[in-house]
């Protein structure tokens, strides 16, 4: 029987989802007046604010001034593919597979593109062997593994002197870990992540040398046109002036501006990157002290300050088959929505079973201080039932 009582306090905000990710605190409807509506995006106003959310991402983000910053369709994974489909071809490929969306990355390039492709892969929890990048392939990455809560420490496996390029989709790792510029040529991310804006739009960023291999190579297959980031064998400089593929949302550009103005008022990229710290150190201390959790991450350096995920190590339920457990985390992350403490926090489907919550900046460290007392009543409610089924 569960002896534990409910917890006094509650979460003021209950949206750890990982995508879309919890609004910046103090956001309402009313943020959005100045958006441009019922005008096309192409007009000057519309372009303006386009424009104006592509010169604020360079300036919190702490974007280098000879790379290129636009904004694409198909949220992150629009910008992933056209990066691979724009680029990838003249030189080897290696990718790292070290969750899901890594995995999705191997699948286009060797079953769509069909190139010939070195896939470095982990089970989730644990990296690659990086020491086997490869400098003279092309390399795709994930930089934060979204569905493992496991992410690459740093870009030190990445030659400085290598003559491939790396795509990094960075879209959960953006805002909140320390991008390593000069060893990333393409970086992609999304607003619905650590700005916590509105989904369907993709941001790709461009240096010097992926910006080379755009207009000294030209890909053999056909290119579809949200893939085109070429013009008469240049880089469509359009898009990243503030012009678009197709028509994006201007009420979604106009949440983005509200979220990197709020970034900017609240310290910018080195705040952003303190409280997604300190959201994590939340769930490490309350890990170190409970027996019946652990960090899908096995090592503390690789393990991600945004998409944490959690796995369930107690006895009665690790002993489970797999499906048991996955009903046991399910009942777990239904139990915590119906108390309205935790909303959306269930592991991402292809992932191994338990919890996943997101500690990015928009989040307050104090609802993640309310929640624990929750996740332990929680496993225990659930845990109850288990041992009297």
């Amino acid at each position: 029987m569960n002896t534990l009582p409910k917890p006094a306090m509650r979460p003021a905000r209950p949206e750890f989802s990982s995508g879309p990710c919890a609004k910046r605190p103090g956001w309402t409807p009313e943020n959005l007046q100045n958006a441009v509506l019922g005008r096309s995006h192409r007009s000057k106003p519309g372009k303006a604010r386009l424009k104006e959310a592509i010169d604020r991402t360079r300036e919190v983000l702490q974007v280098p001034d000879d790379y290129l910053v636009g904004i694409v369709a198909g949220s992150d994974t629009g910008a992933v593919e056209m990066a691979m489909w724009s680029m990838l071809g003249p030189r080897p490929v290696q990718l790292l597979a070290f969750e899901s969306f890594g995995k999705d990355w191997v699948t286009d390039v060797v079953k769509q593109l069909k190139l010939p492709a070195e896939a470095l892969e982990a089970p989730y929890g644990k990296l690659p062997d990086l020491t086997r990048v490869n400098p003279d392939a092309d390399l795709v990455f994930t930089w934060n593994g979204t569905t493992s809560g496991v992410r690459v420490p740093n870009g030190d496996f990445i030659s400085a002197d290598r003559s491939g390029i790396t795509i990094c989709d960075a879209t959960s790792a953006a805002f909140a870990q320390a991008l390593d510029w000069a060893k990333l040529d393409v970086v992609t991310l999304s607003w619905q992540k650590a700005l916590g804006g509105e989904g369907a739009h993709g941001v790709l960023i461009l240096g010097p040398r992926a910006v080379a291999r755009l207009e000294s190579y030209s890909p053999p297959w056909p290119m579809p046109k949200l893939f085109r980031i070429t013009k008469g064998g240049k880089v469509n400089l359009e898009i990243f002036e503030g012009a678009t593929i197709n028509t994006p949302s201007m009420l979604c550009v106009e949440d983005c501006l509200d979220a990197l103005g709020w970034a900017s008022r609240i310290g910018g990229l080195a705040e952003m990157q303190r409280r997604a710290d300190a959201n994590l150190a939340v769930l490490e201390a309350w890990v170190t002290k409970t027996p019946w959790v652990a960090f899908l991450a096995e090592e503390a350096a690789n393990r991600s300050n945004t998409s944490v995920c959690l796995k369930v190590v107690d006895a009665r339920v690790a002993g489970l088959p797999e499906d048991a457990q996955a009903d046991f985390a399910k009942k777990l992350a239904n139990l915590l929505e119906k108390e309205g403490v935790a909303l959306d926090v269930g592991g991402y489907r292809d992932a191994p079973p338990g919890l996943r919550i997101w500690c990015g900046a928009t989040v307050e460290t104090s609802d993640l201080d309310a929640l624990t007392p929750w996740l332990d009543w929680a496993f225990a409610s659930v845990a109850d039932g288990l041992a009297t089924a």
